[in-house]
């Protein structure tokens, strides 16, 4: 006899059960009945935990692998954050990947291009840059820049600037999920950089405006970087005006300019603000965040789990799960800046959301 399964239907075992059971599996084939709550579940339950990456205990060993590995043996100089429930597939929590990569003054990395979407947000230096399908772009802290699919991508720091550690965020278990994944490095292994640096922050970065000339026909973005000091002036502006909401605080979605959607087609984006001594209301949602601390310092509870961050830290909230997020100051704001896979939830029509009975979890 079998011992009790969760998941499983209430069937009694009987001899000839078992021995049916034995027969189909023989056949690479199983009764529904057995797994039907396993794969159906009455409600999401997400094999990611709460986790929280503090960057004080993370930055001293991404700065050593500079002396170990260099950008031309390793590919991408980068430490990946492992969510203990998702090691199997490299997944910080649910489908995203993220990591920290850093180059020195002078490195760049070989041209490639892939099916994952992917992001990088400047966590610190100067120097650094992006060239995507030859278009170069310079990068600040705080910045936020996309590396969309299929585009030819490469980053490197300019010789004058300083060490740059940015997070890379990447739709990597989502399309290995799908069995849709392909990588090539770029035949001359650098692109010609063919239009004027920043081309896509003087075209399509006007606040409200857009070129009357020029199609754009991709699927992604055409402004390829969101600038930090643009974002916080919209998010003080906006808070200023009486914006916001109870579970988020002021928060602003990161668009594509010309469609007003997300930025990728499978990854979005966001930046929220927390005003002093604020404490969010608790809230939970299909799709999963991976949050960096962009500024001030404060605490989050997932999933009944407090977490307490601090300003370039790392925390992830999964799938259905509640959340709500606290700024410890009692005299300054703290943003939060997040990618998730909330564009995937909404084309599929699962997205779901609800607010906690409560208000706030114990």
């Amino acid at each position: 006899m079998r011992e009790d399964v969760p998941g499983r239907a209430n069937v009694a075992d009987t001899p000839e059960l078992d021995a049916y059971y034995d027969e189909i599996a023989a056949l690479d084939a199983g009764a529904l009945w057995n797994v039907a709550n396993i794969i159906e579940p009455w409600e999401p339950r997400s094999s990611s935990v709460p986790m929280l990456w503090p960057y004080r205990k993370l930055r001293a060993h991404v700065l050593r692998s500079l002396e170990l590995v260099t950008p031309e043996r390793a590919g991408r100089r980068v430490v990946y954050l492992a969510n203990p429930g998702r090691r199997d597939v490299a997944a910080a929590v649910g489908s995203l990947y993220t990591g920290l990569q850093v180059m020195s003054p002078g490195e760049s990395a070989s041209a490639h291009r892939h099916s994952t979407s992917a992001l990088r947000f400047i966590m610190e230096g100067s120097g650094a840059y992006t060239i995507v399908d030859g278009h170069k772009v310079t990068l600040g802290r705080n910045d936020f820049v996309i590396t969309p699919n299929g585009a030819w991508h490469e980053h490197g720091v300019e010789a004058g600037g300083s060490v740059c550690i940015w997070q890379d965020g990447l739709d990597i278990p989502l399309v290995n999920a799908l069995e849709a994944n392909f990588f090539q490095v770029h035949p001359k292994l650098r692109q010609e950089v063919d239009h004027a640096v920043d081309d896509t922050s003087a075209r399509y970065g006007g606040p409200g405006l857009r070129p009357s000339t020029g199609a754009w026909t991709k699927g992604y973005s055409p402004l390829l970087k969101y600038e930090w000091a643009a974002t916080y002036a919209a998010l003080c502006a906006a808070a200023a005006a009486g914006e916001g909401s109870a579970c988020d605080g002021v928060m602003m979605q990161y668009v594509n300019p010309l469609t007003g959607g997300a930025v990728m087609q499978t990854i979005g984006a966001a930046m929220q603000r927390l005003a002093p001594g604020e404490h969010t209301q608790a809230h939970r949602h299909t799709g999963s965040a991976v949050y960096q601390v962009a500024k001030g310092a404060g605490f989050s509870v997932i999933g009944g789990r407090r977490l307490d961050w601090e300003e370039r830290d790392i925390f992830c909230v999964p799938s259905w799960m509640y959340h709500e997020h606290g700024n410890a100051a009692a005299d300054e704001d703290a943003c939060l800046f997040q990618f998730n896979d909330l564009p995937v939830m909404h084309a599929l029509g699962l997205y779901r959301e609800e607010a906690h009975p409560d208000g706030r979890q114990r």
